[in-house]
């Protein structure tokens, strides 16, 4: 089961309202909706974090478990029904958002110094419109070959 951001989560990411320690944000910031538990413990040991780092962040109502892989089972079943031939559903700007989040903020950290302020909008923009309007932006500073996943992100199917 995967561990997704919640509304609320993505709206205390954006203003910092609740008050996080660095591993729990370190970790808040990696919820994509597509890692489970371990995976997420797994890509945060480093930073220190915990399981219950984690576990205050469910408590806090920041994140929630998911079941992105129903929705794939659903859509493996509806293209074997449909003959496979049928396309698979575009992403919502949720999904786009929550793809190409992680993305961003990876790219905009590898700056340092010269990319702080970057980086900083890219934690502020608490949706989809507000990451994709930074786009040039972190594509200017990175350089194309480097924003080709956060393009994909933001807009393929």
């Amino acid at each position: 089961m995967s561990i997704a951001k919640t509304e609320t989560g993505l709206q205390v990411l954006k203003d910092r309202s609740v008050p996080l320690t660095p591993r729990q944000r370190s970790v808040f910031i990696l919820v994509d909706g597509r890692r489970s538990l371990p995976e997420l413990l797994a890509a945060s040991a480093a930073m220190g974090v915990s399981q219950e780092d984690v576990e205050q962040l469910f408590a806090l109502g920041l994140i929630t478990d998911s079941a992105p892989q129903a929705s794939a089972a659903g859509q493996v079943t509806a293209m074997a029904l449909d003959g496979g031939a049928g396309e698979q559903p575009a992403r919502s700007p949720m999904q786009r958002y929550q793809d190409a989040y992680p993305i961003a903020t990876r790219l905009t950290a590898s700056l340092g110094l010269r990319g702080f302020r970057l980086n900083l909008a890219v934690e502020a923009a608490g949706n989809y419109e507000q990451l994709l309007e930074l786009a040039p932006r972190i594509r200017e500073a990175v350089g194309p070959e480097k924003f080709v996943p956060l393009d994909r992100a933001l807009n393929d199917r």
